[in-house]
């Protein structure tokens, strides 16, 4: 049990360290990942949508 304990003890130590955002700065990462991710959904969509319509018109011939 004092391993588990040692265990915890170190993480709570750790966790003193780490340096959180601020406010401004997560709010500024959250809307860069979230415009990147769908910016890169929308990229694949119309990759999709141009590889599937290709392929539909080879087969057609």
């Amino acid at each position: 049990m004092s391993n588990i304990g040692g265990f915890f003890s170190n993480v709570v130590s750790e966790m003193r360290k780490v340096s959180w955002p601020k406010r401004k700065e997560l709010t500024r990462y959250t809307v860069i990942v979230l415009t990147t991710v769908i910016f890169m959904a929308v990229f694949f969509a119309i990759v999709d949508t141009g590889i599937s319509s290709l392929f539909r018109w080879f087969l057609s011939i």
